[in-house]
């Protein structure tokens, strides 16, 4: 039969955890009623079942003192464990509140929902995050111990949870939080394709409608601290609202923005769209990327000092990972600007850029993986080998160039 499983998140203020409870064992448990449709479970006994879980799930302090439980959104779903095949859960959410002086990170959880009933149910508790700790990603949960009837003594033994309280803090919880924003990043390709869409076309000036010679580095450099400035302003802004609560959208649409705001800086790219005002599509496209990032952040449930500290970190993981990615870049692609095999490469760019967009569109509009969106992927994790081959095709151009006129241009 299915296990249930109680996921933990270790936080400042006391513990977020998530339940996740296999019908087929809590209606024998739960008592009479507890039948009919799956859809309306919740709606029809969803005062009930909080009372029963609250009503079985007693956290102590190691000095006897009880914690307050308080039981959150309900809701059912599919589920499936390998040994059971698929099946029907209910996912609760709690918080764990210590009384007044005690560690969130060490405690005695007296818990026998299901098995007070069904003597061989069994229950699978883990860490999934801890915020003094720095552990804020989507690891996978660790193990910290498993809840069981003891069938000699007819007793379910409490489970004794002790993550330490010399844990790193405010301090490792900023620092987890830094490494989150870098990594989501690193791992969210779509952010930083379209700032490098729209930084493609940045060295260069516009005339006639079309992209012409090399603006100059002066030029560039201030197109380029603009456009990134601008869209770190954006994204910043509605990372604060959303993290916060105060402005939350669907994540379907958000994303398919994202994939929309590529295809235009793609376009852009490949012809003068809005020359000179790229900031400020930098830092309108920017408020929807923000929003992404503000998801990330909204599932730590964390308190308002641990949330402010959080956000600051975040966003600095995230700036320190755009501007890595830019300084590593840009200086190729200014030197390569210079020259006229610099075309090829924006066209090229642009159009990877493109189809890349309009793979993630239509994933994300019909909910489905597409094989272009697969290779995208795929692409994305061989970009930083294109590095070298970037410089050395950049300083082999300039150099022929140089050779052929040895003169630089005007403004530089």
């Amino acid at each position: 039969m299915p296990n249930s499983l109680l996921v933990l998140d270790l936080q400042p203020g006391g513990v977020a955890a998530e339940l996740q409870l296999p019908l087929s064992e809590l209606a024998p448990a739960f008592g009479p009623g507890l039948t009919g449709h799956p859809e309306t479970l919740v709606a029809d006994h969803g005062p009930a079942l909080r009372r029963y879980l609250e009503q079985h799930t007693r956290p102590l302090s190691p000095d006897g003192r009880p914690w307050t439980v308080r039981v959150g959104e309900l809701r059912v779903q599919a589920a499936e464990q390998t040994a059971t095949g698929p099946y029907q859960e209910l996912t609760a959410q709690l918080w764990l509140l210590p009384p007044a002086g005690a560690s969130p990170r060490a405690f005695t959880l007296h818990y026998d929902a299901i098995i007070h009933q069904v003597a061989t149910h069994v229950i699978l508790v883990s860490v999934r995050r801890d915020w003094a700790a720095g552990r804020v990603g989507d690891e996978a949960p660790t193990e910290v111990g498993v809840i069981r009837l003891d069938v000699r003594n007819n007793v379910v033994p409490p489970l004794v949870v002790d993550q330490g309280l010399a844990a790193g803090g405010w301090g490792a919880g900023l620092r987890g939080m830094v490494l989150l924003g870098m990594r989501h990043i690193a791992e969210g390709p779509d952010h930083l394709l379209f700032l490098l869409a729209l930084l493609l076309p940045a060295p260069l000036l516009a005339a006639a409608g079309r992209w012409g010679r090399f603006g100059g580095l002066r030029y560039s450099l201030g197109r380029l601290l603009r456009i990134t400035l601008a869209f770190t302003l954006g994204h910043s802004l509605t990372l604060l609202a959303g993290a916060l609560g105060w402005l939350q959208l669907p994540a379907q649409p958000v994303e398919v923005l994202i994939a929309v705001s590529i295809l235009v800086s793609a376009g852009h790219a490949l012809r003068p769209l809005f020359a000179g005002r790229e900031a400020y599509v930098a830092a309108g496209f920017g408020l929807i990327h923000g929003l992404a990032f503000a998801s990330t952040l909204s599932g730590l449930h964390l308190a308002a000092g641990p949330l402010a500290l959080s956000i600051l970190g975040f966003n600095l993981g995230i700036e320190l990972m755009q501007l890595g990615v830019v300084a590593l870049t840009m200086p190729w692609l200014i030197l390569l600007s210079r020259t006229p095999h610099y075309s090829l490469l924006r066209v090229v760019g642009a159009v990877c850029a493109a189809v890349a967009a309009l793979a993630w569109i239509a994933e994300r509009t019909l909910l489905d993986t597409t094989p272009f969106s697969a290779a995208v992927e795929r692409a994305a994790a061989l970009a930083p080998g294109l590095l070298v081959p970037l410089a050395l095709a950049a300083g082999l151009s300039y150099r022929r160039r140089r050779k052929a006129a040895p003169a630089p241009p005007a403004g530089w």
